[in-house]
């Protein structure tokens, strides 16, 4: 991977009118490219990174014929279309014991499932379809040429490409690269994300188990925490900064200066007079994104110098929606990801509502079997954007798009699980 060029100047800069989702999420994943580098990461530490090139497999899968069960090996041409066959087995071939030399025409040998099969041999018998008395065997007439039968290079080809740059890698693919030969795989440096929080009311419930009068509790710095290291980023943790300008300053300069991007919740909205909207002013750019969705409002995209910031609402439904819709896509993005958007799924309605229109909602759901065997959602009863219980119980989001104004049980609606956003 070539070192990746730094974002440009103010590429966050939003002025114009209120924009639906789908348009503003296009806008901001326009202005956007990988910012890591890339360095070699064994097989057993790569899962959950991101690829960084494109991989070629060094061997064939299987690397051999080989036998898909135990039974016994034989040429096709060797048995009768009619009747019984009897051959003489000559051979026993376990996996990893190849025998050496061939096989003549009229016998058979008994094999092992992963065994090799034995040069011109081509088709398996099961064992249980076969008579064997210890020195021949009874085959029955009816089985087609290359029953039961693993042929070289059926799974992976030498030289093919089995897995294409920018994908977060599964177990699966683990599995596939070492099946072709792979030790080492070129991966993107994980993406380095500064978080923190600010206010005089703000307190660590790890630091301080009771807050004085008018105190909360830190929830959103450990819910984007959380939400950073499900992506597999390297979390810079700043904590709950000091409610002054010149503190506020410097720690996110320094923030910059380490971090690919930073990130926190509350304080930056159009109407507050906020240290942190101040520093992010002084320091680069700081621009509001007028977005018609609910829950979210308002969000900020902006640069420390040249590194992304990401400004989110402070009610806790509110930062981990817009977390995922669009500070996750955004970060996958710049962590070298090639595919952000998270899939939804089509499910019947299990509830009745009413909408204004004219903006992307979100509903906290959960599934539950319906009478026609596939699955309705189901809505938390209540939809504050404070309430934490509702995510705590909900399997996923209903997304209700802005031309919709009414639902009706049975009606077929978007679900987004959660775990679409953690893949």
């Amino acid at each position: 991977m070539n070192r990746p060029t730094a974002l440009q100047n103010d590429c966050f800069a939003f002025d114009g009118p209120m924009a639906p989702f789908g348009e503003a999420l296009d806008n901001l994943l326009s202005r956007v490219h990988p910012v890591v580098e890339s360095e070699q990461a064994a097989l057993i530490e790569a899962v959950g990174r991101v690829l960084a090139e494109p991989v070629t497999a060094r061997k064939f899968s299987p690397p051999h014929n080989n036998a898909a069960v135990d039974g016994f090996a034989v040429r096709h041409a060797d048995l009768k279309p009619d009747g019984l066959t009897l051959l003489n087995v000559t051979a026993r071939v376990a996996a990893g014991h190849p025998v050496s030399g061939g096989i003549r025409p009229g016998e058979a040998v008994q094999i092992f499932t992963g065994a090799v099969v034995p040069d011109g041999l081509d088709t398996i018998f099961m064992l249980e379809d076969c008579n064997f008395d210890g020195e021949r065997v009874e085959l029955k007439p009816g089985i087609r040429k290359g029953a039961n039968l693993r042929h070289r290079g059926e799974d992976i080809a030498a030289g093919d490409v089995i897995l294409q740059a920018g994908v977060r890698l599964r177990p699966q693919d683990i599995a596939l690269a070492a099946a072709g030969g792979v030790a080492t795989l070129p991966v993107c440096q994980r993406l380095k994300v500064a978080v923190f929080s600010t206010g005089d009311e703000v307190y660590d419930p790890a630091v301080m188990a009771d807050p004085p009068a008018g105190g909360i509790f830190d929830a959103n710095r450990y819910a984007l925490s959380a939400l950073l290291s499900d992506l597999g980023c390297e979390l810079i943790d700043l904590g709950i900064l000091p409610d002054r300008f010149d503190d506020i300053r410097a720690a996110l300069a320094q923030a910059a200066d380490r971090a690919d991007a930073v990130i926190t919740s509350g304080g930056v909205s159009l109407g507050e007079e906020d240290h942190v909207k101040a520093a992010v002013h002084d320091l680069g750019s700081l621009n509001h994104w007028r977005v018609a969705i609910k829950p979210g409002r308002p969000i900020a995209f902006g640069q420390i110098g040249t590194t992304p910031f990401v400004g989110l609402p402070g009610n806790p439904v509110a930062v981990m929606v817009t977390f995922w819709m669009f500070a996750r896509p955004l970060l996958l993005k710049l962590a070298g990801v090639a595919d952000v958007r998270s899939r939804r799924y089509q499910v019947r309605a299990g509830f009745e509502r009413s909408f204004k229109g004219r903006r992307r909602e979100w509903l906290r759901a959960w599934l539950e079997p319906d009478a026609a065997g596939g699955w309705r959602a189901v809505c938390y009863p209540r939809e504050g954007s404070g309430i934490i219980n509702s995510l705590v119980a909900a399997e996923g989001l209903v997304e209700i798009p802005e031309e919709m104004s009414d639902i009706s049980i049975g009606d077929m609606i978007d679900f987004l699980p959660f775990s679409e956003v953690r893949r």
